[in-house]
């Protein structure tokens, strides 16, 4: 009898596993490690929101619910929506199990096999390989780093978008490089996606963790969008209200696309429970405070671990507007994966190597910022003593 193999097809098999996973799962069970390689706070979630889900539990809500999220959760996110934006109806929104499945739906619905999609790199893996589950074809454009921090190259990004172009993916404010586009990018963009009838998916994840000005968020593709633009936003409740352990998340898309979002939240999921998107309910209405005071406090972190890194001679640093990391570069640095699991083994600290955010990020690493001063203090000491160390091995 003829044996067959018992593999994944071979889009699956060749994605890119997660190098942040590998350096974390070198750490398991070790609790003199510093961890500062995933994106999330080290703050709980806070008690009015969990409260909120324990009250839906307390009162039964453990059934199914509608594909694309209870009408009341709609209708707060398109009150909240429209008040950071421009007016968004409930009818647009879609409530998803998190982010990243927000980000999986809409490709899942607007992809076919060998469809060319145009991505910024250094990026969140997931944006480079969700396509690529799908079959698409992903063309990547580097951002530029110098001592001023990262920039965006406009004329390469669109010389890029071309009438071939199916989907173009902007991750802004940026994981990893805390880069946020500015308006007249936006603006530019957005242009030439209308050009060529081209599919524009914005990730807001880290709207709102915005520091360059006094803005309650950062510049986004729904503030410029006309009723007929092809533009989805994805969203996540895990940034702005330190929810990342409830998974849910939403989308915001054209009229049209909703029923077959619909169809593919139920393929997928189903539906996002029902007691985590009433406790999504009270976060929206309730959360301002919330997310001024960690806006404030991840800019005063920010600030405070730029000037603990600059003292240190081989790394060279600059301060982000925007979102929660460092993405900063070593001198000398070729392999960041071997660097991060020594800093775990040896020098007790925890980052995310540059190569997990595309062959763009090596020579870099990834700190998230989102901690005590005392805890970043420590990290930095950590770091410094095991550069210094390894300079004198060398």
């Amino acid at each position: 009898m003829q044996k067959f193999a018992a593999t994944a097809r071979s889009a699956v098999a060749a994605l890119r596993a997660s190098r942040i996973r590998e350096v974390a799962n070198a750490a398991l069970g070790r609790e003199d490690v510093l961890p500062f390689w995933f994106g999330e706070p080290d703050e709980v979630t806070p008690a009015f929101i969990r409260e909120a889900a324990v009250e839906a539990l307390a009162q039964g809500d453990t059934f199914y619910r509608h594909n694309l999220g209870i009408p009341a959760l709609r209708e707060a996110l398109s009150a909240y929506v429209s008040g950071l934006r421009a007016p968004v109806k409930p009818e647009r929104i879609a409530v998803t199990s998190s982010g990243m499945s927000a980000l999986a739906l809409v490709m899942q619905a607007l992809l076919d096999p060998g469809d060319r999609v145009v991505a910024l790199t250094p990026s969140w893996p997931n944006l480079i390989e969700g396509p690529k589950i799908l079959g698409a074809r992903v063309t990547t454009v580097a951002l530029d780093f110098d001592r001023r921090g990262w920039r965006l190259d406009l004329d390469r990004m669109l010389d890029a978008i071309t009438p071939a172009t199916r989907m173009v993916i902007v991750n802004s404010p940026n994981n990893p490089t805390g880069w946020a586009l500015t308006a007249a990018e936006r603006d530019t963009l957005l242009e030439r996606c209308r050009r060529y009838g081209v599919w524009l998916v914005s990730d807001d994840a880290y709207e709102r963790l915005y520091y360059a000005q006094p803005v309650a968020c950062a510049p986004g593709f729904l503030d410029a969008a006309q009723a007929d633009d092809r533009i989805v936003s994805t969203n996540t409740f895990s940034k702005s209200w330190l929810m990342t352990g409830w998974r849910l998340g939403w989308i915001v898309a054209p009229d049209a696309l909703l029923p077959d979002l619909s169809k593919l939240i139920e393929y997928n999921t189903s539906c996002a429970p029902g007691f985590v998107q009433r406790a999504g309910i009270v976060a929206v209405q309730q959360g301002e405070a919330l997310i001024e005071r960690t806006r404030e406090r991840f800019r005063a972190a920010r600030d405070f671990l730029v000037a603990q890194l600059a003292s240190v001679p081989s790394v060279e640093v600059a301060a982000p507007p925007a979102a929660m990391y460092l993405f900063f570069r070593i001198a000398g640095l070729s392999d960041s994966l071997t660097l991060c699991r020594g800093l775990v083994e040896r020098g007790g600290l925890g980052l995310a190597p540059g190569i997990a955010f595309g062959p763009e990020g090596e020579g870099f690493v990834r700190w998230c910022f989102a901690a005590s001063d005392e805890r970043l203090a420590d990290g930095a000491a950590r770091l410094r003593n095991y550069l210094d160390a390894a300079q004198s091995n060398s």
